[in-house]
């Protein structure tokens, strides 16, 4: 097919969207219970293997020197670390595919892991019919990305800008929660009724591993998008915040463990906590293939070039700024700026001075010196840049 990738840079670009929308898809596999959105997945991971095959044949064919051979390993050994991480992804699908279980009670605690995932159909009328994703730029608009749409029984994984909407499509989409009502409006959906207030009852010993397996998920997407930077950005010191979350993703899954198994005689089967521990070692695994992926950067070694054109071209690139005083960002928090829906920036991590925030919450406060790692479209990142800036002042005619 003309669209096949042709080249060792489009094949390692191809493999890191395969592996990353494999997890996103494998997560809501188990937040939904959807065996098709499993099957997907084991049919990405095929074809992921099939792109690899084919990376490490051209890579053995380019390397025309000892140079060029030594450079082509730190490619092929960075393609295996997100080979890990697509064998991670299908760990999790498998826990719906070979019905492991998860207590039904606790999806919903699930679904808001740091990111909402969710899904609405479109109805007939909504400004979203007959609109391309390019001219709907939902990212920017409201913060949410479309993993998959459905038709009928048909599926479409990761829709391209050329994408067109039809009445009756489900979307299935993850992004903040102040999105949800912006992309249902889109779609032609009513609101969802906000959120009762108050506090819920006392935590039992199954919700707190419940909060233990969402810090583990959070954990691993983050300890991935910072290796992913620390590449880009041949940056030695994410590439060590990589293995203090690799490190934590440990400790963690050693409290799911005991977690569970106190849980154990509350739960009306057991058996059901069988897919918990499932994802607790599928994102330990992630978190681990990540920490492989930056001993590149640790190490001061030379990266072959073509990382990281390909990380400049996937699909979710990654950009930095930092927080100029006075910017309309400065002194200002997450919420109040409402990043993700205004921009489509997903704020990955901050440096503050030595520190560093993972994945900070809506209370996080910007603050004057703060070097930001985001992730988003390409001018959702000119958009967060121009607001971390003080603008320059206009010449005078």
């Amino acid at each position: 097919m003309d669209d096949e990738p042709k080249t060792v840079k489009e094949l390692f670009v191809e493999v890191k969207d395969a592996s990353e929308l494999m997890v996103d898809l494998a997560y809501a596999a188990v937040f939904f219970n959807e065996a098709d959105l499993a099957d997907e997945v084991e049919e990405l991971e095929e074809r992921m293997d099939g792109y690899l095959r084919r990376l490490r044949t051209m890579a053995m064919l380019a390397a025309r020197s000892p140079e060029d051979a030594e450079g082509m390993s730190g490619v092929l050994y960075i393609a295996a670390s997100m080979e890990k991480i697509g064998d991670a992804a299908s760990d999790i699908a498998r826990v719906v595919q070979v019905r492991l279980g998860i207590p039904e009670e606790l999806r919903p605690d699930l679904r808001h892991a740091d990111e909402i995932a969710g899904r609405v159909k479109v109805r007939e009328g909504a400004a979203a019919v007959g609109a391309s994703l390019r001219d709907l730029a939902l990212p920017t608009e409201t913060g949410m990305w479309l993993s998959a749409i459905r038709r009928g029984t048909d599926w479409e994984f990761d829709p391209g800008p050329d994408t067109v909407l039809s009445d009756g499509d489900v979307l299935v989409f993850h992004g903040p929660e102040e999105g949800v009502n912006l992309i249902r409006e889109v779609a032609g959906a009513p609101s969802l009724p906000a959120s009762p207030e108050g506090e819920g009852p006392a935590l039992s010993e199954l919700d707190r591993a419940v909060d233990i397996l969402v810090e583990m998920k959070n954990t691993a997407e983050a300890a991935v998008g910072l290796a992913y930077s620390s590449l880009l950005f041949q940056d030695r010191a994410l590439a060590a915040e990589v293995g203090t979350l690799e490190a934590r993703s440990d400790i963690l899954h050693d409290e799911l463990e005991s977690w569970v198994l106190r849980a154990a005689p509350e739960a009306r089967n057991p058996d059901e906590l069988r897919g918990l521990l499932r994802l607790a070692s599928a994102s330990e695994t992630i978190c681990d293939a990540a920490r492989e992926m930056t001993w590149y950067v640790e190490q001061g070694e030379e990266l072959h070039p073509v990382v990281q054109i390909a990380l400049e071209e996937s699909e979710e690139p990654a950009a930095e700024t930092v927080v100029d005083a006075g910017s309309a960002v400065d002194g200002r928090s997450l919420k109040e700026l409402r990043v993700e829906t205004e921009t489509g920036m997903f704020v990955l991590a901050v440096q503050r001075g030595r520190r560093w925030i993972y994945r900070p919450r809506s209370q996080f406060v910007f603050r004057a010196g703060d070097r930001v790692i985001s992730i988003g479209p390409e001018d959702g990142a000119v958009e967060f840049d121009a607001l971390c800036r003080v603008p320059a002042p206009a010449a005078e005619a």
